[in-house]
């Protein structure tokens, strides 16, 4: 079963163009389950039962696994099992009636107005790297886009004398408009900042690090960190965190869920959904403590 479980992995990252950390999960998930079949003598593929997955999936949520680990441990074994079926390496599905656990989804954590406001201060707007920053921070809580949307930018992407960016990913292209304060910030960063950092290195890519090179993920994590700590702001601050935090704030301020879809890029609007969530709790105390009839 060990040999199959490394051709599925071959399989997937070649023909199925799975993403690193995508096969790194499904290898991480079916070594756990090989090694606990090989323990109740289970070698073979072909051996593989409803009875004994199922015994597989009790033992994870025994060790006290998250509902939402257990669920991707079983979408990981049902992956497999077709692998196995369409290679004719077995005959049956013993996963047919595996059902994953009910996750419950939290509404997704946001920062306050102020707080947010506290942490696009930090940035000093006297240096290069400041500029950068404030830039980037501003533009992402302008525009509510994910990081990966946010480092990928190239200089034609930006409008700044109509104020709006254009976002581009696998599925669709989008136009975000963004305000003043963002393009103020965007003008500090593009004809002072950015030249200075990038030199004579040559690139479209509007954000960079400091010796010129397109800016990655972990780097801006880094930064939003080191600000979220000077802000002295509670929370782990993450990129994605401003982006709740944009959604939320221009729901609590009367945006439609159907106009912070497209902002946000979500293909169902079910997705948009748990942005109310935090939003409806907030309404409801500030109502209950406030409303004389309430």
């Amino acid at each position: 079963m060990k040999a199959e479980l490394q051709e599925f992995i071959t399989y997937m990252k070649e023909v199925k163009n799975a993403s690193v950390n995508t096969c790194l999960s499904y290898r991480n998930d079916l070594t756990k389950l090989v090694n606990y079949m090989y323990k109740q003598n289970i070698t073979e593929e072909d051996k593989l039962s409803e009875t004994s997955l199922n015994s597989y999936v009790l033992t994870l949520e025994k060790e006290g696994m998250s509902p939402a680990t257990v669920s991707r441990n079983i979408a990981s074994i049902k992956a497999f099992v077709l692998y196995l079926i369409k290679k004719g390496k077995l005959n049956h599905d013993p996963t047919e009636r595996m059902k994953s656990p009910k996750v419950e989804k939290k509404p997704h954590s946001s920062l306050s107005a102020e707080e947010v406001n506290g942490l696009l201060e930090q940035p000093d707007p006297d240096t290069v790297k400041g500029m950068r920053d404030k830039a980037m921070l501003e533009l992402l809580y302008a525009t509510g886009i994910r990081v990966t949307e946010l480092i990928s930018i190239k200089l034609e992407d930006l409008n700044l004398k109509n104020r709006f960016l254009r976002c581009c990913n696998s599925k669709k292209e989008r136009l975000i408009p963004f305000g003043n304060m963002a393009k103020h910030a965007l003008e500090n960063y593009f004809n002072i900042g950015r030249p200075a950092l990038v030199g004579e290195v040559k690139t479209d890519f509007l954000f960079t690090n400091l010796s010129g090179e397109p800016m990655s993920r972990q780097g801006f994590w880094k930064i939003m960190k080191a600000y979220g700590r000077n802000a002295g702001i509670a929370m782990e601050i993450t990129p994605q965190i401003l982006r709740n935090s944009f959604a939320a704030h221009m729901i609590a301020n009367g945006a439609d869920l159907k106009s912070i879809q497209e902002f946000l890029g979500h293909a169902d609007v079910t997705t948009t959904q748990y942005y109310v969530q935090g939003t409806d709790k907030k309404l409801t105390k500030v109502y209950s403590d406030t409303h004389p009839r309430a």
